[in-house]
């Protein structure tokens, strides 16, 4: 049986890359950027977080391919003497797990209020969008700089450095309901006025049954494309605070800090920390984007009709 699973995934993945070549390298790419995140702490030559384990005479060695390198760092060393793929590996983690967690929350806002708006209209309709609205004429990143900036006034460095990537979850999910709440609400505005939903209230359901139990599953396939392109917006967002320094520490490397911490040693030719974790983090996001509008193109059969006329790739 697990055999047969596996040759037919394996026709259907070829047959899906004979279709859509950029979708499934961004798939291959993806998977495989996620799955050496996942098994870190296995494959990892050093722990990052092991500040006992750095050796300052390691400090800004180059990768294991340029001259005066040492074999032991296979994509080299930053100021530190950190093993360098080891300090990516784990900061990829936290990217993905930073990126994953905070659209689970935009998710669990934005959803629920999108769907009651589009359902309810009235003064509900007008509140939710007119909150939505005020939402998004704030930058993301100024909202997440202004809140952090208070989080640290607030609790201190020291307690935002150990609960950074909790708080980052936090101000970066609720800086973004507002796009699942305005993607539900169009898609339950077209739902809520056909006949499966005038039956249901015809039997007497009520309107939180109607709305999750018939609704939500026929508005998911939207949904579902925006969670994907809101993770790639999350990442960089967290990518973007860490080098401003108001994201992870030092201490917690993300691709961010990362990216950050060897900003100042490229004009000392030490460009690989800095060089390195940007090709990782461009290479991820560039693999989420292309999986979101290959999404969007499969649940969007007018769309992918008219693509099939015209020629596409991926």
């Amino acid at each position: 049986m697990s055999a047969e699973i596996v040759q037919t995934g394996s026709r259907a993945f070829l047959a899906f890359a004979r279709e859509r070549p950029g979708a499934a390298l961004a798939a291959i790419v993806l998977g495989a950027i996620a799955l050496a995140a996942a098994l870190a702490p296995l494959i990892a030559p050093q722990n990052p977080f092991d500040l006992a384990s750095f050796d300052v005479l390691d400090a800004g060695l180059p990768p294991s391919w340029l001259e005066g390198s040492d074999a032991r760092f296979l994509l080299g060393t930053d100021a530190q003497g950190r093993d360098l793929l080891s300090a990516l590996l784990y900061g990829t983690r936290i990217s993905l797990v930073v990126g994953v967690l905070a659209v689970a929350i935009q998710t669990a806002i934005g959803v629920p209020l999108g769907l009651l708006a589009g359902y309810a209209g009235g003064r509900v309709d007008t509140l939710v969008t007119r909150a939505a609205d005020i939402q998004l004429s704030l930058s993301t990143l100024m909202i997440a700089i202004i809140a952090l900036a208070l989080l640290r006034a607030g609790l201190g460095g020291e307690s935002l450095t150990r609960f950074a990537v909790p708080l980052l979850v936090l101000v970066i999910g609720l800086a973004e309901w507002p796009y699942f709440a305005r993607t539900a609400r169009a898609a339950t505005q077209v739902e809520a006025v056909k006949d499966y939903v005038r039956a249901g209230r015809a039997l007497g359901a009520s309107g939180p049954a109607i709305m999750w139990r018939h609704i939500l599953p026929n508005i998911s396939s939207p949904l579902i494309v925006v969670a994907t392109t809101q993770v790639a917006g999350a990442i960089m967002a967290e990518a973007a605070l860490s080098f401003l320094g108001l994201g992870m520490p030092v201490t917690k490397p993300s691709l961010g800090t990362l990216i950050r911490s060897g900003y100042d040693l490229m004009f000392a030719g030490v460009w690989w920390v800095t060089v390195i974790p940007g090709l990782v983090l461009i290479g991820l996001l560039v693999s989420v984007n292309v999986l979101g509008d290959a999404l969007r193109d499969a649940l969007d059969p007018r769309r992918t009709a008219v693509e099939s006329d015209e020629g596409h790739w991926p």
